[in-house]
């Protein structure tokens, strides 16, 4: 593959993210760290807030606001202390409403945004999206797009993606930007993440087993971590939030989407040897993180 693509292919291990980690000083406050907008939720899936929001600070960023709907919002609060909200109100169907964009003050005000998790493409939430992205085209903020912000753009003719931006595909949604066939991408994963990638002028990080991270110059980064634990309702919204908490904190995004993908794989291991791969939730994973933090950081 290499030679055929012209690609630059890196396998990730623990001596590489331990290089790529953001690092913490002394002195410090919760500014240092960054500010993560994380638009998601909806009625039907609450939990992709709540994980999204959490795994963004449990990866060591100092702030995370959740921009939701009412009872997404309601919901997350109750659930825990940690994440602060923006209320963008709500349609009746449970989401985010097609006009919402009005709430957001300019993403400048963040390190970086994340959108897609669990937002529901119905009642205007399109709209919503395609509006958002378009509005921030030419922004220099990070923005991590995934989920069912994805497949808004998939719908969409001719859309374009942000300046700065890394898209979370998992293989079907690929095969929806792409017009590919869902084993044709399974069978060349590396290659049609790149082509993605270059299409699209953005970061692709293809999701599945031996994640693929595609930048449209060539480099190619291939995951081994992770097991079939992974396999659960709210995995890839966790993966989105540690992206998001490894970007705030400095980091480009394509360092940080090294370090979130080996991270949730390397957790989803540490987990399972004591959960099995049958038992490890969504909610677990996030409890494992810190585990696989200290195993890069100290790996003796």
């Amino acid at each position: 593959m290499a030679s055929s693509h012209s690609a630059d292919i890196q396998v990730l291990g623990k001596e590489v993210i331990l290089n790529m980690l953001p690092k913490r000083v002394q002195n410090s406050h919760k500014g240092t760290y960054g500010h993560v907008l994380n638009i998601a939720g909806s009625s039907q899936y609450q939990g992709a807030a709540y994980l999204s929001s959490l795994s963004a600070l449990k990866v060591g960023a100092g702030h995370c606001m959740l921009a939701s709907c009412s009872d997404v919002i309601n919901t997350v609060a109750s659930k825990t202390p940690d994440v602060t909200y923006l209320d963008l109100g709500q349609s009746t169907y449970g989401t985010i409403p097609k006009d919402a964009i009005k709430f957001i003050s300019a993403i400048a005000n963040y390190d970086v945004v994340s959108i897609g998790c669990g937002l529901n493409l119905i009642g205007g939430v399109n709209e919503f999206v395609l509006n958002f992205l378009k509005k921030n085209k030419n922004s220099y903020t990070p923005i991590i797009i995934d989920a069912d912000a994805i497949n808004a753009c998939a719908q969409a003719k001719a859309f374009n993606f942000p300046l700065n931006s890394i898209i979370t595909p998992h293989p079907m949604e690929l095969s929806r930007l792409m017009g590919v066939d869902v084993q044709e991408i399974q069978m060349n994963r590396a290659k049609w993440a790149w082509e993605a990638s270059k299409e699209y002028d953005c970061i692709v990080l293809l999701k599945g087993h031996e994640t693929v991270i595609a930048v449209p110059s060539g480099k190619i980064f291939i995951n081994h971590t992770g097991n079939s634990s992974l396999a659960k309702a709210g995995s890839g919204d966790i993966l989105t939030g540690m992206i998001a908490g490894f970007c705030a904190q400095g980091i480009s995004l394509e360092t940080s989407a090294c370090c979130a993908t080996f991270l949730h794989g390397l957790a989803a291991e540490i987990a399972s040897k004591s959960l099995t791969e049958y038992c490890v939730l969504a909610s677990d994973l996030i409890k494992y993180i810190p585990f696989a933090l200290k195993a890069v950081l100290s790996p003796n």
